[in-house]
Parts: structure tokens; sequence; C-alpha cells
């Protein structure tokens, strides 16, 4: 792990599994800025931060589904963040995140009453937060959808659309516009990152090769380097590398 880097990551309780899927924090103790290459997740990610150089920002990151570019996470920072589930997107947001694919917007500095002291300590951050989102979310969620996302994530994304069509008794036609009208992309593309996600675990223990979610080789390595622009050789040459950090411990 890297000395000057921090992660600490807690699950979501019970009662918001539907909505998050943890909460987790990054503190940059060194005085130098460190380079990384983000992954997609699957996950919407609310983040606060703060910096010696910037002052107190809230920002809302929406679904990726490429490797972003080069970015940085700055000297002496700390980042608290709340990684949703999509559900989180209709029953707590309200909203629609199809405009920040590949994106990511500022928020105002007291969105959901949150301020710069909720930084002093994690565990109670996720109190608050948990407690923030457990009132505004909508009591009651159609069960066609409750039943397509639990299917989606105990399976991280290893089910066809129609399968996903039958089993939730949803048709197909109305799923994909749903998905790409509230979040931008399409079930089978979001499936395929849940996949990708949940391979980065296995390349980083040096297995380059299909797991479950995978029907061959070929289906493998063409999928990875789709969605991370690097072959599963390369990225477990790189496994201590920051995209491991933040897209394969995230999920653990």
């Amino acid at each position: 792990m890297i000395n000057d880097l921090e992660y600490k990551s807690i699950k979501a309780g019970q009662i918001l599994s539907d909505f998050v899927d943890s909460f987790w924090c990054m503190e940059n103790k060194s005085r130098e800025t460190l380079e990384t290459i983000g992954l997609p997740d699957g996950r919407i990610d609310l983040s606060l931060i703060k910096t010696t150089e910037t002052p107190f920002q809230i920002r809302l990151l929406g679904l990726g589904t490429q490797q972003y570019e080069k970015g940085k996470i700055p000297a002496n920072s700390l980042t608290f963040v709340i990684s949703f589930k999509l559900p989180a997107v209709e029953y707590v947001f309200r909203d629609s995140i199809a405009s920040i694919l590949n994106s990511g917007e500022l928020l105002p500095n007291d969105f959901w009453d949150f301020n710069e002291n909720d930084l002093q300590d994690f565990e109670l951050f996720c109190q608050k937060a948990s407690s923030k989102i457990e009132s505004l979310a909508v009591k009651k969620i159609d069960t066609r959808k409750q039943k397509l996302f639990r299917l989606i994530y105990e399976s991280n994304g290893d089910k066809t659309v129609k399968e996903l069509s039958e089993q939730s008794n949803w048709s197909s036609r109305q799923i994909n516009r749903y998905f790409n009208q509230r979040f931008g992309l399409s079930l089978k593309t979001y499936c395929s990152i849940l996949r990708f996600r949940a391979s980065l675990e296995h390349i980083a223990k040096g297995k380059l090769f299909p797991e479950e979610n995978f029907s061959d080789q070929t289906h493998f390595i063409k999928d990875i380097k789709k969605i991370s622009g690097s072959l599963p050789k390369t990225l477990f040459q790189n496994k201590n590398d920051r995209f491991i950090l933040l897209s394969a411990l995230s999920s653990q």
C-alpha cells in the first residue's frame, strides 16, 4: 500500500443497502500531489474534500464508462465519500445524472447540511450521512426496479438483459429507456462495468484469466481493455498503483 495515502471504508447498513454501497475516506498526508488513474466502478460518488491549497468543496461524480485521464490527489488533502448505487438517483436525489456521465459537478457547500467540520471525524460523518439519506429516501420503491437492481448487484452484472427483464417482469425496452434517461447509459453497458469492477480483485491477485463473469479468455481481454484501456497483464503489473486503491479496494 502507498505509505503516504491512507484509505478506510465502511459498508452501508441494511436499511440503506438499496441505495448506498459504502462510505470511504482517503487522506494524502504527503507534501506531494499524487497522480491517479481512475477506473469505472459503477457507482455515483458524493465527496467532501479539503486541501491546504483549496477551500472546502462538495462534488458529485457521475458514472464512468472508461478510464479517466490522469488526475491528482492534492497534497495534504482529506476526502470523505458516499458511494451510491443507482436506485439512489431516483429515490434519494430524485433527479437524473445522465448529463454528468464521465464527468461531475460542484454542489453548494451546504448540500444536505454538510460542512467543513464534518471532515473532522469519519465515523460521525457516516452516521450523519446515513441519517440524512434515510430521511430523504422515498419509502415506497417500484418493486420491478428493486428486483432488477438486486439481481444486477448480486450477480455483479453477470446476467443478460433478457434474463434481467424476465426475472424482474419489466420489458427490456422500458429498462433501457429508464437507464438512458436516468443514468446516461444502457443496462448492458452498466453490467459490463460491474463485471469489470469484479474482475479487478482477481487481476490484483494475478488471476489473468476469466472468472465466472466472462465466457472465455478473448471476451475477458476485450472487455477489460475496452473499459480500462489496458490488458489484464498490464493492470496486474501496476497493481500497486492508485487505480487499484480507488477501484478495487473500495469494493471490498
